[in-house]
Order: C-alpha cells, then sequence, then structure tokens
C-alpha cells in the first residue's frame, strides 16, 4: 500500500493552526451540520490523512473538511479512488522539488500583484482577527456581570457585532474564519439582546434578538443558537407570557448540544423550571429543577464551553433560577434557601447577581413575617445597583411598598424610607 505522507495537508494545517485534535473536531462539527449527527473523527483519524493511510475519505467527511478549509479535497492533497495510470494525474515530481515550485511560484504571483499599478493585495482574515474580536466581548461580558442592564453595554456589544460583520467584507478568508465571524456577530448581538432584557426595554431586545437568530443561523453554531432562543424564553417569561417563553426556550432545549453535553441540557432545564414557577406549575417546577441538578453533576468541568457560558452558569445560577420560580409559586421559604446557597456560592464578579439575589431574599423573608431581617437584607444591595440597574430598581420598589403595606408605621418602614432616600441623592 502507497503511503506517501500527504504534504499538502500538512501545510495547510500549519498555514491554519490546526492540530490533527483541533482539526478533526472541527470536521466533526461540520459533519453534525451536513448528517444532524455528531461525526466520530479524532486526532488519530486526522494523522491517517497526513500520513497517507487514508487517501480518500468518506465523501460525508470529505464534504464537512471542504466545508471547513474552503478547498475542494483534491486540493488538500487527497487523491480520489480508482485512479488508474492511463486516467488523467499529475506526474510524480519530488516533494521537496514541488513544494519549493509551489511557493516560488505563489511568490512571483504575490509580488507581480504588488507591482501592478493601481492593485493592492487584499487582506487574508485570520482566526487572529476573531481571537481579538472575542476578547473584547469578554470585557463587555465581565462589565455585564458588574453593572447589567445598561444601554452602554447594549450598545457596546451591537457594535461589536456591526465589526465582527465588517470584517466578513474586508478581505478573503476560509470558511472556518467566515463561520467563526458570523458566530461571534452573533453571540455580540446577543449580548445587545441580553442587556436589553436586563434593562426591561423589550422591543429593543427583540429587535437584537431576529439580527442575532439570522447571524447564528449563517454561523451554524449550535451554541450560540442555544443562547439566543434561551434569552429569548427569558425575555417572555420576563414580559408575563410564559406560553412563548416556553415555546422559546423548547427551541434551545431540543438542540443537539444539549444530548451531548449535559450542562447545556441543566441550563435549559432550569430555565424551564423558571417558567413553570411563572406559570404556576409547582410539579413541572420541581421536576425541571430535579433534572437540572442531575444534568449539572453529570457534567464534565474540563469539556470545551463558550466564555459566555462559562462566566455565568454554575451552581449559584442554578439556584438563582430556582429561587425566582420559587417566589413566583409564594413558596417563600424554599425561596429563601435557594437565595442563601446561592450567595455563599456566588462568584466575585457577579455584583450584578448578587444584588438581584439579595433583593430577592428580602422579598422571601418579608412574605415570612419578618420585616426587620428583610430590611436588612434589602440594605445589602449596593447604591449603584439599586439605582441604575432597572430591575434592581423595580424590585426594591416593588419591596418598599411591600413592607409599608405589611408593616406600616413600624420602625422598619422608617428605616428602610431614610436608606432608600440616600440612594435617591446619590443617583
Amino acid at each position: 500500500m502507497d503511503t506517501t505522507r500527504n504534504t499538502v495537508l500538512e501545510a495547510w494545517m500549519a498555514e491554519h493552526g490546526y492540530s490533527s485534535n483541533s482539526l478533526a473536531d472541527a470536521v466533526n462539527r461540520a459533519l453534525e451540520q451536513l448528517t444532524g449527527r455528531h461525526g466520530g473523527l479524532d486526532g488519530s483519524s486526522v494523522r491517517d490523512w497526513k500520513a497517507g493511510r487514508v487517501t480518500w475519505p468518506k465523501s460525508a467527511t470529505r464534504k464537512a473538511l471542504e466545508d471547513v478549509s474552503g478547498l475542494p479535497a483534491i486540493a488538500l492533497g487527497f487523491v480520489p479512488r480508482g485512479r488508474t495510470p492511463s486516467a488523467p494525474a499529475p506526474p510524480q515530481e519530488d516533494p521537496d522539488m514541488k513544494r519549493r515550485t509551489l511557493v516560488g511560484g505563489i511568490a512571483a504571483a504575490a509580488a507581480a500583484a504588488a507591482a501592478a499599478p493601481g492593485t493592492a493585495s487584499p487582506r487574508r482574515i485570520g482566526m487572529s482577527d476573531v481571537d481579538r474580536l472575542q476578547k473584547r466581548f469578554a470585557e463587555i461580558i465581565a462589565s455585564d456581570h458588574r453593572h447589567g442592564g445598561q444601554l452602554g453595554i447594549e450598545q457596546r456589544a451591537a457594535a461589536l457585532a456591526d465589526e465582527a460583520l465588517n470584517l466578513q467584507n474586508a478581505g478573503s478568508a476560509s470558511q472556518r474564519v467566515r463561520s467563526s465571524l458570523y458566530a461571534s456577530a452573533a453571540a455580540f448581538r446577543s449580548s445587545a439582546m441580553w442587556a436589553a432584557i436586563d434593562g426591561r426595554r423589550y422591543d429593543i431586545a427583540k429587535a437584537h434578538m431576529r439580527e442575532a437568530q439570522a447571524l447564528a443561523e449563517m454561523s451554524g453554531d449550535q451554541a450560540i443558537k442555544f443562547r439566543i432562543w434561551s434569552h429569548a424564553g427569558t425575555m417572555y417569561r420576563h414580559m408575563g407570557r410564559p406560553a412563548d417563553a416556553f415555546a422559546a426556550n423548547d427551541v434551545a432545549r431540543n438542540l443537539h448540544l444539549t444530548r451531548r453535553d449535559p450542562l447545556f441540557a441543566s441550563l435549559g432545564l432550569a430555565r424551564q423550571g423558571a417558567i413553570h414557577g411563572a406559570a404556576q406549575n409547582r410539579t413541572g417546577t420541581r421536576r425541571a429543577f430535579e433534572q437540572a441538578q442531575d444534568a449539572m453533576l453529570r457534567a464534565d468541568p474540563a469539556d470545551y464551553r463558550p466564555v459566555w457560558m462559562l462566566a455565568f452558569y454554575d451552581q449559584a445560577e442554578l439556584d438563582s433560577l430556582a429561587l425566582s420560580a420559587h417566589l413566583a409559586l409564594g413558596d417563600y421559604s424554599t425561596a429563601e434557601y435557594h437565595a442563601h446557597r446561592c450567595l455563599s456560592a456566588l462568584r466575585p464578579h457577579m455584583i450584578r447577581s448578587r444584588a438581584i439575589t439579595t433583593t430577592r431574599l428580602a422579598h422571601a423573608q418579608l412574605a415570612q413575617g419578618a420585616p426587620e431581617a428583610a430590611t436588612a437584607t434589602a440594605m445589602k444591595v449596593p447604591a449603584e445597583a439599586a439605582t441604575q440597574h432597572a430591575r434592581v430598581t423595580r424590585m426594591l420598589q416593588e419591596f418598599g411598598a411591600a413592607l409599608r403595606a405589611t408593616a406600616p408605621g413600624s420602625s422598619s418602614v422608617q428605616t428602610w424610607t431614610e436608606h432608600s432616600a440616600t440612594w435617591r441623592m446619590a443617583a
């Protein structure tokens, strides 16, 4: 058996920064888009290609590889089966001579293009450009966790989405890079959507959602599709439209990704539980959170996941969603239990989440007839969150109204009135 190395494939992988394992992962994802089933390739499969042990992969695999590379399989050094000596075939050449001739030809063509009057070499867009956008995206995610709901965060995320789309037309790029740019633009736009949801700007959030959904479809990235539809479910829950919330969240939960990664399944189930709570379905709430907890325990922390997922979904977020559900159901003691669990597990950068959870805890304590403890809890919310985060501001206003209704004339009411006045002065 001829096992001449596929030096063309090796050179292409080196140029585009692929290892055997990372190329296998990319082709597996492309296979999933083509067939609906995740591919079974691994690093040894790609090493077989490079070594020449496999000279013509199966048709679906070839198509997936062509989608990843943007090149036909023959251009990557693969040879169709059944080629005979009489069939058209390139003459046998010394591999080093062939490489030198190819490189020399490319250099000559590049030099000619550079010397031609009125022309310029098109820019090559690569994964390094995508990485630079992703680093700036991480800054937006961090800002969202500190402040949340701010118009500035929404605008920065939307501008970054536009920048990613502008890169599509700034030069040439491989299919992998183009897909990554669309996925990045969708992720940025979904962050703008989330900031609008968090700020209760629902009409604007829906406009961001439609844009994000279109970009996600062009990217073929299941993780970002999950994020957008899951956000949509949360948006409709906040708007008091549980039927729409269930429908949107079901789109996210039915993606193949949730069967492959238990952590995505857990998030989908936890948000489903929150919607059940808003819909006053106690049995559905309990079952969804039991399943969400079980899925989280099965998830491998070492698996690759996008930055937005790693930045927020953990045990604390699961308890936060359970807290919201049980508050909606009027099960205040269970809500308080989940609030304490959430606060004890929240990571330091989750400032916005801590303010929301603290406010919900105050509501749960007040509903159990403990106005003094509830007031002391509510006073722990930082002034910035109390005055600048739309959702926290509204919940604290509701807390003050409930406190005055349940404990009129009490010292707790006076204490709260004086304390909240200092927030208004600071604002």
